[in-house]
Parts: C-alpha cells; structure tokens; sequence
C-alpha cells in the first residue's frame, strides 16, 4: 500500500506537466489567430507610420547632407547645409522670433488657462457652457479662416486699432507694425487656451477638499491654499501641459503664415523657424537645407523635453511623494 501511494506522488508532478505543456499547446493556435487579428487591426496604423512618418523621416535623414532641389539627383555635401545655417543670418533671425514667441506665448496661455480652470472648477450655473465655450477656440484656432479674421482684427483702421485709439494708443495696426506683429500671434495662441484648460480643469477636480479645510482651519488664506496645496497636487498635470503646449509653440507655422500675409514680416518680425524652413525647402526649392533646419529644430525640441524631464524632479510632486 506505501509504495503505490508513494508511486502515485511521483506520478504527480509529471502529471501536471503533461497537462500543462498539453493546454499550452492547444492554446497556442488561439494566441496566433488573436495576435493575427491584432496585427491586422493595427496594419493601417502600422502602414502609415512606416510610409508617413518614419520612411520620410529617414529621407529627410539623408537630403539633410546633400545638395537637392527636388528636381535633380540628390548630391552629398557633408555637413555644408549646416554649416550654411549656423551663418545664415535669417535663419539665426528666425531662432530668435521662435524662442522669443514660446517663452511669452507659452506661459501667457498657461497661466490665463490655470486661472478659467480654477473659475470653472466652482459649481455655479451654466458651467457646461462656459467650458464648451472656452474650449470652442482650441478646435478653430489653427485653420486658415481663423488667421485672416485675424489679420482683419489687427489691420490698420480694424477694431483693435480703433479700441487703443479710443484710449490714446496710436501705435497703428499690429500686422503692419514690425515691433508689435508678433504679438499678434501671441495673443491668437493664448486665445486658444481651451485644451490646457480642460487638463488643468481635470487636475483640479482630483485634490482632495480636506486639504483646503484643514489649511482653514489654521487660518490660511487663498494665496496659501494656491501655493501650498493647489500647485503640488496638480504639478503633474502641470508638467504635462508645460511639455505639450511648449512643443506646440516650436510648431507654429499656419497662423504665422496668414497673419502676416504669406510672406513672414514685415522686416522678418513673424518669421518663425517653420515658416523659414517653408521658405528655402518649397519656395526656394532647397530641400537639403531645409532638410537639415528641419533636424535641428528635431534636435532642439528633444533637448528641450530633456531639460524638462530632468527639472521635473524638483518641482514634480506625485501621490507616493516622488519628486
């Protein structure tokens, strides 16, 4: 009796692991047809990003170092575009009205953006309009249409003009004014501060209302509350926004285009860097140069999120109490 049980025990493990190796076996057919079927939702996908995205990226790779109008054969000069570039004086002109852009556009938006998510954030009535309402600009704001009411608005003799006439500013319409056209653009971009307020919007809606009624209690005052408490419990979603909307603002391309008439000025004042690429790659036919702007505002965004990836960590503050 002690040996049959004991060559039952045996048996045992070996058992299971026919079973096992049996099952995973007769699974394995199931798993290829659910990969299989993975695979061909995702094919479309797949097809335009490698037909899209990557192929021409790695195109664009290589005219970055040859001399190519986009009608002859491509030929290899090194690193002679961009070494054209760094001496270029309007390429160097378009860097600066590019950092000059984001650095004031970017927080105006935030900021005005913050400030309408934290109104929104109280109940009161009409709230789903107010929120559909602030948030209609973000759809609309990038097409063309919106670039010429724009320009319209800004002209000489329009309704901005007429308004700081009214109130003793004659400085003129802001699309013909060198000193003041690009602010035009920034104000169209803050005016577009509907989806970062939605994010903040939802930020806000996750800190926790103890938190404010424990600090009233030790008599802490808004200000306080803001500083203390609203910041760091939305940082990340603060980071988040900071990241996307600084991105956007080196892509800036279609609004500096129309406002200013096709042309980027006058005097080169709204000539951000895409619209200088736009200028040598397709009006200039020089797609290698344009190529190799192209790579370096890559490069340049990609040292930017690095800085804010790295700052992150100091300012950041999540649930567990990582910084």
């Amino acid at each position: 009796m002690g040996h049959a049980v004991t060559l039952v025990k045996d048996s045992l493990p070996t058992a299971r692991k026919t079973r096992s190796a049996a099952s995973a076996t007769a699974g394995r057919p199931g798993r290829r047809r659910e990969n299989l079927a993975g695979y061909l939702f995702m094919s479309p996908w797949i097809a335009g990003f490698l037909l899209l995205t990557a192929g021409p990226m790695v195109a664009s790779l290589y005219f970055a170092f040859t001399d190519y109008n986009l009608f002859n054969t491509p030929k290899w000069v090194g690193f002679d575009n961009f070494t054209k570039m760094f001496d270029d004086p309007r390429w160097q002109k378009s860097v600066e009205v590019t950092a000059k852009y984001v650095v004031i556009g970017t927080p105006l938006k935030l900021l005005l953006a913050l400030g309408v998510a934290m109104l929104l954030a109280q109940s009161r009535r009409g709230q789903a309009f107010y929120r559909a309402a602030f948030y209609a600009p973000s759809l609309i704001g990038a097409s063309v249409s919106v670039g010429f009411v724009w320009r319209s608005l800004f002209s000489d003799g329009a309704i901005v003009d007429r308004t700081q006439s009214f109130f003793g500013w004659h400085v003129g319409g802001w699309v013909g004014n060198a000193d003041w056209v690009l602010y035009s653009l920034v104000a169209l971009t803050v005016w577009q501060f509907g989806a970062p307020m939605v994010i903040f919007l939802a930020g806000l809606k996750q800190v926790p209302k103890e938190l404010y009624e424990a600090a009233e209690m030790d008599g802490a005052g808004p200000f306080r509350k803001f500083w203390n408490i609203t910041l760091p419990m939305i940082s990340p979603v603060l980071f988040f926004n900071v990241l996307l909307e600084t991105i956007h603002s080196f892509q800036i391309f279609a609004s500096a285009y129309v406002v200013s008439n096709t042309y980027c000025g006058p005097a080169d004042a709204t000539l951000v860097y895409t619209c200088y690429l736009y200028q040598r790659g397709f009006q200039n036919a020089q797609m290698g140069f344009a190529s190799a702007m192209a790579w370096m505002l890559l490069l340049a965004v990609a040292l930017v999120t690095a800085v804010l990836f790295w700052s992150q960590k100091k300012w950041v503050y999540y649930e567990e109490g990582a910084r």
